[in-house]
């Protein structure tokens, strides 16, 4: 017969058989369900005074879904009964399948709370920690920095900075409070001290003649701004041109000629710059087309000595030609043969040389020579020494000392030749010949 509290066995799942370790022992060790109770456990019962353990049924973990504890018990009774029967153990006869677990409709399995690790659940499940009073400040500071408009460092150095400690406080430099002002007193006025008119020197303004402001304005095309843009780099070009300042003259005289080349005082301007700097090309160019635009012959000994530079002597004698051809005045002539005399001296013509400026009056002793006389014997003393002839060199830069001593390096170039400085010119004298009164 069965007892009266058979211990039940764990339903086995999924129609499998349950494992031998949920079979009910027997007070032996080796019987089934009905066996009476341990003596041993009685008599602990009995000497200790605690009320005997129940024999009922092991509560085992319970899973979603899992039914309740009193179908459980049924289902364990009738496998038991079942697992009691005489058929065989392998037979489908009197077993009972267990119950399937419940699940949802859609097939999913549930999360089984309490089971896993803490912070793997889903949703509420989620295992939350409190937060430590770091995170919270930090959470703080990161709150402010983020409604201030702040940027990712700037948020970032608010929550890792922070002065707790009074040593932070302590060495701070302390402004020293500013001065008090003085009290405002009003100065009198300083009076304007009347100049009198012409005391003070004005600086003068230079200014173009008006026939050429007037020639440019008209042979522009343009706005009326770079019209008047034109005039005033020409004006500036002028001005550095009589202080000397080359660079600056031919850099603004250029960009006008580039746009009004057929004004000959532009043209003109630019050319006598180009020559200052040595320019020879660029010069001759450009007073070349000045002779071309006015036919003013005055600056074609300039045009010769610049083909003379580079060496074109063919050029230089053509020039000559034209320049003889256009009658200029005597001193244009005069330095447009001392040019060809030093070209044909360069090309080896000595004799050549020689021949012209002697034709040009070179040889000549006067008392009073021009600026371009001695420009002559200057010319004729350099293609004697030149050409090997150290007496008639000398002679000529005697000549030169005696009138300028100053002139060129005559001096220096006598003292060279071995022949010493000759004495300057008799005082003139104040009283005729004629009348002198004879002594007896």
């Amino acid at each position: 017969m069965p007892s009266s509290n058979p211990t039940p066995r764990r339903a086995p799942s999924r129609g499998r058989p349950a494992s031998g370790d949920a079979r009910p022992r027997s007070a032996s060790g080796g019987s089934r369900s009905g066996a009476a109770p341990r003596a041993s456990s009685r008599r602990s019962a009995e000497t200790t005074g605690r009320p005997e353990r129940s024999e009922g049924p092991r509560k085992s973990p319970r899973r979603a879904g899992a039914p309740s504890d009193s179908r459980r018990d049924d289902s364990s009774r009738i496998s038991g009964d079942s697992r009691r029967g005489d058929g065989p153990r392998g037979s489908s006869e009197g077993r009972t399948v267990s119950p399937r677990r419940d699940r949802p409709s859609d097939g999913r399995r549930t999360a089984r709370p309490g089971v896993g690790r803490p912070g793997q659940g889903r949703g509420r499940d989620r295992f939350e920690r409190p937060k430590t009073a770091e995170e919270i400040r930090r959470e703080k500071d990161e709150a402010i920095a983020t409604a201030r408009g702040w940027g990712g460092v700037a948020r970032k150095g608010a929550v890792h900075l922070r002065s707790e400690t009074p040593e932070m406080e302590g060495n701070r430099v302390k402004t020293p409070a500013p001065m008090p002002l003085a009290p405002w007193v009003p100065d009198a006025a300083p009076s304007k001290v009347k100049i009198a008119a012409g005391t003070v020197d004005a600086k003068p303004v230079y200014a173009l003649p008006g026939d050429v402001v007037a020639e440019v304005r008209k042979a522009f095309v343009g706005t009326s701004y770079q019209r008047e843009k034109m005039v005033k780099f020409l004006t500036r070009a002028a001005e550095s041109y009589d202080r000397h300042r080359y660079e600056e003259a031919l850099r603004l005289a250029k960009a006008v000629a580039d746009q009004v080349p057929g004004v000959a005082p532009v043209r003109e301007l630019a050319g006598l710059a180009a020559y200052r700097l040595e320019r020879w090309p660029m010069s001759r160019a450009h007073l070349k087309a000045y002779y071309e635009l006015t036919g003013d012959p005055q600056h074609l000994p300039l045009v010769m000595d610049c083909e003379r530079a580079t060496r074109r002597y063919k050029q230089l004698e053509k020039t000559y030609e034209t320049l003889a051809a256009a009658e200029p005045t005597a001193e244009v002539i005069a330095e447009a043969r001392i040019v060809l005399a030093a070209a044909w001296a360069d090309d080896r013509r000595y004799h050549e040389a020689i021949e012209l400026l002697i034709r040009a009056g070179a040889a000549k002793n006067l008392r009073n020579p021009s600026y371009r006389h001695v420009r002559l014997w200057y010319a004729l003393a350099d293609v004697y020494d030149r050409a090997g002839d150290v007496a008639m060199a000398r002679d000529g830069f005697a000549r030169v000392v005696a009138v300028d001593p100053e002139a060129y390096d005559a001096a220096a170039r006598l003292k060279d030749l071995g022949a010493p400085a000759p004495r300057k010119n008799r005082k003139k004298r104040t009283v005729p010949v004629s009348k002198k009164k004879n002594v007896d």
